[in-house]
């Protein structure tokens, strides 16, 4: 054959091989935002929820949930929760992890993510009096299935009506102590999270001592290594054994996100189509989304935040070892300090410090559910003299794998 005739013939060949791959990876691509759209558990959270357009700032709740359920609400196999050392089912939907993420309009901004110890002694929204914050989904669940129940509502739609009163109730708590409006809420509960870590091939992370503890499951060695399944849940579940308790344990979370982002980063997982089939499947089994969530502004807003692009912190916190009438023993919350400490995150001053900027979503009104007041005088009085509030001075970022207790 002609020499020339057989190098066109291939570079034909190869466009059209070319041509065929795109065409398979578009529709791929389409296919998979297809099983996300149609598939995912949506939520009304967030009341006359509306995806937020491209370039404009935008808060989220993250929530990792204490759910023997997955997002449709069907149960989970018990061994699955025997690997995980999550315990039995004690009827109850704790949130044990609480973060409020802003993504700022300005992409040359780090996006901040501020974590809410689960302990954190507030006012529930609703009139439900002071408790542990934790407490907020399941105490909006439960008075609303009891409302429920007395008009005869049973079965699946009880449980479906009860938790999305239960996540109104904690996005309405979150708000309150803040000050801050929140746009979008996540959810996903322990399989999901196991599934996740296995998806991504293992998360990156580092200790600065060995970690062994029965309650949580954890036995990992000191120094840099890479966590899965119930390694990794057991890394972010652990406070007994820990100097600070839930306070150390936050810094863990924060640490595993870091190391999350860098390897969401580093695989290219949002544009392999493969790794991002399985996470498609993660997100319809386990995650539960606001109906207003635009996941591929989202998914494209993320996919741009790398090292120092995100930052984590965490609430100002008083005494660690606030006795309650009905909680036990809680983190003292200052809500005033809050407030402050939020806003110098969001507008990027110091707490306190006089500000002309007034972010669209910092309310600058009092929340429209009036959190109900702290009533110290009801505690049991102790000798102990009220520690000062305080914010940790570390700021972890997704540049490098930080250690951590």
């Amino acid at each position: 054959m002609d020499p020339k005739r057989t190098v066109h013939v291939v570079v034909r060949t190869l466009v059209a091989l070319g041509s065929a791959l795109a065409l398979t990876v578009a529709g791929l691509a389409w296919s998979l935002q297809q099983r996300l759209d149609t598939g995912v558990t949506s939520t009304a959270a967030i009341e006359h929820a509306v995806p937020i357009p491209s370039g404009q700032a935008f808060n989220a709740l993250l929530v990792g949930l204490d759910a023997r359920t997955d997002a449709a609400g069907n149960p989970l196999p018990p061994a699955l929760f025997n690997a995980l050392h999550v315990g039995p089912d004690t009827g109850q939907l704790n949130t044990d992890t609480i973060i409020l993420l802003h993504v700022p309009a300005d992409p040359g901004q780090a996006a901040e993510a501020i974590s809410i110890p689960r302990d954190s002694f507030v006012p529930i929204a609703g009139g439900r009096g002071t408790h542990k914050i934790n407490s907020a989904y399941e105490r909006g669940l439960k008075d609303a299935e009891d409302t429920l129940s007395a008009q005869g509502v049973s079965g699946a739609e009880l449980d479906q009506r009860g938790r999305e009163a239960g996540r109104s109730t904690l996005v309405a708590t979150v708000e309150a102590l803040t000050g801050v409006h929140v746009d979008h809420f996540a959810e996903i509960n322990f399989a999901g999270f196991d599934e996740l870590t296995q998806a991504l091939g293992g998360v990156p992370v580092c200790l600065n001592a060995p970690a062994h503890d029965s309650y949580s499951g954890v036995d990992l060695p000191a120094g840099p290594q890479t966590v899965t399944g119930p390694a990794a849940l057991a890394f972010v579940r652990q406070r007994h054994g820990l100097q600070d308790g839930d306070l150390d344990r936050i810094a863990r979370q924060q640490a595993f996100a870091a190391g999350l982002a860098q390897r969401l980063s580093a695989t290219g997982t949002l544009t392999n189509p493969v790794r991002l089939a399985q996470l498609v499947g993660v997100v319809n089994r386990n995650v539960v989304l606001d109906s207003g969530w635009n996941i591929e502004q989202a998914l494209t807003q993320f996919a741009g935040l790398s090292g120092n692009d995100l930052q984590f912190r965490t609430i100002p916190t008083g005494r660690p070892d606030l006795r309650t009438p009905f909680d036990g023993v809680a983190i003292q919350i200052d809500q005033a300090a809050v407030r402050s400490f939020v806003r110098s995150v969001l507008t990027g001053t110091e707490p306190g410090a006089p500000s002309g900027v007034q972010p669209s979503h910092i309310s600058s009104a009092e929340p429209t559910v009036a959190p109900a007041p702290v009533q110290p005088a009801a505690a049991p009085r102790s000798s102990t003299p009220v520690a000062r509030t305080t914010a940790p001075a570390r700021v972890i970022t997704a540049d490098g794998i930080p250690c951590v207790n």
